[in-house]
């Protein structure tokens, strides 16, 4: 026995109205369908379940026994699809995103302000937390999307690039020195410099030493800090000078430094996207993956 919904449905509409025509136009269907749908389910289950007569239809001794449990059945299943429907709904319209600390404080602020402004329903959710957690946590689920700078392929996800960026030299700023705008500089202007950068095991400062190591300056004992924000700090209070991409720009104009992009060669960064591979990419999701891509340019001169 295998009784659907459908049959289920065309049995209540036809018990509680006790006439075949009228329960038809109620359920939005011929009523040769539902006469098909009653006689399927009474022959599945072996007995009558109205007496028909010209003028009424009554139900039979079985069909009131079954009543109140297919009754029961529609009932909760429409309790608990609405509850889902209602579920999908809300998930549809939160966004949770996971992002480096740098990227959550001064680059995404700006890109959920736009989105915002054009998505005023959707709520969005920003996990900081560093490179490996933001991985984990899309992997897991628990993100949506993880944004960062994902050089290689990580097993269950799926990677696509949305923005690039360009590695620019940070140095202290004098006194009267205009840091509003953004310079260029050759990678041999960093041979005297007293460099500062990330530790060494990072993925971007390696990219980094393999530049500087052209020109003689690679150095894995120099002075090294975890995150980029105390790394700029450091360098308007006089440590040194750093390289960093030009995703940090927006920091950098917060203190009293210099910003310059190294040029020959003019080195670019892909800044990606992940998500859970396999999993279905919302409207919600592809509307801020457009925002962010338009967004990303402005912010990285």
């Amino acid at each position: 026995m295998n009784l659907s919904t459908r049959q289920m449905r065309a049995f209540l509409h036809v018990a509680r109205i006790g006439n075949f025509t009228r329960a038809a136009e109620q359920a939005h269907m011929t009523q040769a369908g539902l006469s098909t749908l009653v006689r399927e389910m009474e022959r599945q289950l072996g007995c009558r379940l109205f007496d028909r007569t010209t003028r009424v239809v009554n139900l039979t001794a079985a069909g009131r026994r079954l009543l109140p449990v297919v009754e029961r059945v529609v009932t909760d299943l429409d309790d608990v699809t609405a509850h889902l429907g209602a579920e999908g709904d809300a998930a549809r319209q939160t966004l949770r995103i996971a992002a480096t600390p740098l990227v959550s404080s001064h680059l995404l602020p700006q890109v959920f302000h736009q989105f915002r402004g054009s998505h005023p329903a959707v709520s969005l959710k920003l996990f900081d937390a560093d490179l490996r957690d933001v991985q984990e946590m899309a992997l897991s689920g628990e993100a949506d999307m993880g944004l960062g700078f994902f050089f290689k392929p990580a097993p269950g996800l799926d990677r696509s690039p949305v923005g690039r960026f360009h590695l620019m030299r940070v140095a202290p700023a004098g006194p009267d020195e205009d840091v509003s705008t953004t310079g260029t500089v050759p990678w041999s202007a960093l041979r005297s410099e007293e460099l500062l950068g990330l530790p060494p095991s990072n993925p971007i400062q390696r990219v980094i030493d393999g530049h500087l190591a052209t020109i003689g300056r690679a150095d894995a004992q120099r002075p090294a800090f975890n995150f980029f924000g105390t790394l700029i700090s450091m360098v308007e209070s006089g440590f040194g000078t750093a390289v960093m991409p030009t995703f940090a720009l927006a920091a950098c104009r917060r203190h009293r430094v210099r910003t310059d992009v190294l040029v020959r060669p003019k080195v670019a960064m892909d800044f990606y996207r992940i998500t859970k591979r396999g999993a279905m990419e919302s409207e919600v999701m592809q509307a801020f993956g457009e925002t962010l891509s338009a967004a990303l340019p402005a912010l990285s001169r």
